[in-house]
């Protein structure tokens, strides 16, 4: 009983661990965040003058997860692009991990607060974007 109760665990850390909603968090514990659990994940130093964000791609530049942060360093907003050879793979990943709220789109309540994740189809790419609902 409880190795059934560990491994259920561990599967639900697992899943939740790719779509894990960083919106909320200060820009040092997004890196942590990533440095510990997104390993496949590369940070890029990034230089723009109008937008302040953290930028993470894959090695295989199937996906890259841009962290908008506030003048605080504060993320507001996620916008994950995405590769089409993984979008099936991604939807099975926010269904089991967010509430469904139509066609492509998902809420996320954590602490009390709704976060509202849209899937946007592009011609070669689509893109998930993560932002509390106003």
């Amino acid at each position: 009983m409880k190795l059934l109760l560990l491994m259920s665990v561990f599967l639900l850390v697992s899943v939740s661990g790719n779509s894990q909603n960083l919106v909320d968090y200060k820009a040092d514990d997004i890196t942590k965040y990533m440095k510990g659990n997104r390993s496949d994940m590369n940070k890029e130093k990034v230089n723009n003058k109008s937008f302040r964000y953290l930028k993470y791609s894959d090695k295989n530049d199937s996906q890259t997860m841009l962290f908008f942060l506030d003048a605080d360093s504060v993320c507001r907003n996620i916008r994950i692009v995405c590769n089409n050879n993984i979008r099936e793979a991604k939807i099975r990943e926010l269904d089991s991990s967010f509430s469904k709220n139509g066609k492509y789109r998902w809420i996320d309540n954590r602490s009390g607060k709704n976060y509202y994740i849209r899937l946007d189809d592009d011609e070669w790419s689509f893109t998930i974007t993560i932002e509390p609902v106003k």
